[in-house]
């Protein structure tokens, strides 16, 4: 915005690049705290929230310390933040190159790689303190096995390497159920091994199905996941193993669980089993699939049955094991 000035020459309005000043500095000020919230995957945590809680109702039946379980989420949350944030660190060249995830912060330098390897660090920092007093230090320590797994085992070697990069390195999205029971009991026991299991035999057909719809952007960014380097069939046929390994599984638990999950566990086991072998189905025919749809309805399925769990822990329902006397 300009005026005449009383010699006819133009000279700005001081008012107006005073208020362009505060709005430009606001912006780009907001444009960086969205930058590094994204670093995060904020939406990517959310397995955190639908593993953590029932393992934790589970392993405290029939009561609900809630400062306890908001305490181990805020601290698992800035665990798998850390994590996250690290794995785009070490990831930021392939992002690159992938449709899927050009819009990353590092992918279009919205944050200097150096802040964001600092911001990772200090969340792993944050969150082994904050758990280690709020909780206790068995829970902290595995959030740090967790963060360097991620970032060491699957990030920077399987995911690059083998085709079986998900099977082994999904192993760091099942810890969430060993941090639950941990910061609950102070120990591990078998029904969160079992539930560990649970995640680590469903990450496979979940991760797949994902990639099977983005086969072309993992093939260019270099990265073997088993879509890119195997037939439609074969990674379909290999699903199916992997979802009968984890509907079994979650068979296994209902001697500590109640009939709510009972029945959750049979019924939604076979609403999975049903869309994973339609989906080999339609490979072996030579059809269009959609393996997306799979995806989504996998992230359903694990939604449901831990919102099972809770309803029987909350309302502390007769176990099965006690109703057959075991």
């Amino acid at each position: 915005m300009v005026f005449k000035g009383g010699h006819g020459t133009n000279i700005p309005d001081a008012r107006a690049e005073a208020a362009v000043v505060p709005s430009s500095f606001f912006g780009r000020a907001t444009q960086t705290v969205l930058a590094y919230i994204a670093l995060t995957k904020p939406k990517v945590i959310e397995l955190l929230l639908v593993a953590t809680i029932p393992v934790m109702l589970l392993a405290d039946r029939g009561h609900v310390n809630l400062p306890l379980i908001l305490s181990t989420l805020f601290g698992g949350w800035l665990g798998a933040a850390s994590a996250n944030t690290l794995n785009m660190v070490a990831d930021a060249d392939i992002d690159k190159k992938m449709k899927r995830t050009e819009r990353r912060p590092l992918a279009r330098q919205a944050v200097p790689t150096r802040h964001a390897l600092v911001f990772g660090i200090v969340l792993a920092a944050a969150s082994f303190a904050w758990l280690a007093v709020m909780a206790n230090v068995l829970a902290a320590s595995l959030v740090l096995v967790t963060i360097a797994f991620y970032l060491f085992v699957y990030t920077m070697v399987l995911k690059r390497r083998t085709s079986q990069n998900v099977v082994w390195g999904g192993a760091a999205g099942c810890m969430p159920t060993l941090v639950g029971w941990a910061a609950a009991t102070g120990t591990i026991a078998w029904p969160a091994v079992v539930l560990f299991l649970v995640i680590f035999f469903w990450t496979p057909p979940h991760t797949w199905a994902l990639a099977m719809r983005y086969r072309e952007d993992y093939k260019a960014a270099g990265v073997p996941m088993l879509p890119v380097v195997a037939p439609e069939t074969t990674v379909a046929r290999q699903m199916v193993w992997y979802t009968w390994a984890t509907v079994i599984t979650t068979l296994v638990l209902i001697p500590a669980a109640g009939l709510v999950y009972a029945v959750s566990a049979v019924l939604c086991g076979g609403w999975f089993l049903y869309a994973v072998h339609k989906l080999y189905k339609q490979t072996r025919a030579g059809q269009e699939i959609k393996p997306l749809k799979v995806f989504l309805q996998s992230n359903n399925y694990l939604a449901v049955l831990f919102c099972a769990l809770s309803v029987d822990s909350i309302l502390n329902y007769s176990t099965v094991g006690q109703l057959l006397g075991l």
